[in-house]
């Protein structure tokens, strides 16, 4: 259990060339917040974005962003892991989902079935 903490204390650094990427516990813990709320999302619209697991991932990442940086909802309690506000992360997940939907599903709706029961 002491080398779990001494492991998760440190942060993980990859160097590429003359770049160097850093990534802490609160990146690992943003992602697993951001792969839950991005599935919450695509059930409770009931629609599915492209990529599967990744695609509600990255959709979950840009709701997040979305609803803390570029639309700020004030009055609203709001329950925090590590940092991360999970209610508003969940409405720009759902928000996200449901302007996917509404844009890919004329596509969707107007394809024809290849094979017919007959």
């Amino acid at each position: 259990m002491h080398s779990l903490a001494a492991i998760l204390t440190h942060a993980i650094t990859i160097s590429i060339g003359s770049n160097s990427f850093t990534f802490g516990t609160n990146v690992i813990v943003y992602l697993i917040v951001a792969a839950i709320v991005g599935l919450i999302a695509e059930t409770l619209v009931g629609w599915r974005l492209p990529f599967g697991f990744i695609g509600a991932i990255i959709a979950a990442l840009i709701g997040i962003w979305l609803m803390t940086n570029i639309i700020i909802i004030s009055g609203v309690g709001d329950i925090y892991i590590d940092g991360v506000p999970l209610i508003r992360a969940l409405i720009g997940a759902i928000i996200l989902v449901a302007i996917w939907h509404l844009i890919t599903y004329p596509a969707y709706r107007s394809r024809r079935r290849y094979y017919y029961r007959r």
